[in-house]
């Protein structure tokens, strides 16, 4: 039985969070990520970043109404890597099954 790798850039519970979110909403603001995640800002931060460093969402900083706002999207490379994760985990979960 051959068990699939499983992507360490998704396998955090908050990255995977974040990517989640991001899958559905397309595009979201810092503070409705900390939001729903209930992350830290700093974590949160960091955890955005090793995101964005794997090419799995875009980061753009910007002001609204004299605020700085960030906003992540999810990328196409990100979209396919979530994906591929889901698929990994479901391979090991049908292992089980008869």
């Amino acid at each position: 039985m051959d068990f699939k790798d499983l992507d360490p850039v998704l396998h955090s519970q908050l990255r995977l969070a974040v990517m989640s979110l991001l899958l559905r909403e397309e595009e979201a603001e810092f503070t409705f990520l900390k939001e729903k995640t209930n992350a830290t800002a700093g974590n949160l931060s960091v955890q955005i970043n090793k995101l964005r460093d794997a090419g799995y969402i875009t980061v753009v900083k910007q002001f609204k109404d004299n605020y700085p706002q960030t906003v992540c999207k999810i990328t196409p490379v990100g979209r396919k890597a979530f994906e591929n994760y889901v698929a990994s985990i479901q391979s090991y979960l049908n292992t089980g099954k008869k």
